[in-house]
C-alpha cells in the first residue's frame, strides 16, 4: 500500500482548538499529529461491524426489551 498525502482543511472554533491543544499536550503530540491520530482511530473504528437491529415480530416486545450494547456500566 502506497502512502498517499492528502491535504485537508478543517474549520474549528477557538474552544475546539483549545481542547485539541490540551489533548495534544497531554499525549505529547503536536496539534497536527493529534488531529491525524483522531482521524486515524476513527477510520479504524468505522471498519468494525455495524450493529444491526434484531428482527422482532411483536412490536411491544421490541419496545420494552433491553438492548445490551455499548459500554458496560461501572
Amino acid at each position: 500500500m502506497a502512502n498517499k498525502k492528502v491535504s485537508l482543511t478543517i474549520d474549528l472554533s477557538s474552544e475546539e482548538i483549545k481542547l485539541l491543544e490540551k489533548r495534544a499536550k497531554k499525549n505529547i503530540l503536536s496539534v497536527r499529529e493529534m488531529a491525524e491520530d483522531i482521524i486515524r482511530r476513527s477510520c479504524i473504528r468505522s471498519k468494525r461491524k455495524v450493529y444491526t437491529e434484531p428482527k422482532i415480530d411483536d412490536a411491544l416486545v421490541g419496545i420494552f426489551s433491553r438492548q445490551t450494547r455499548g459500554r458496560k456500566r461501572k
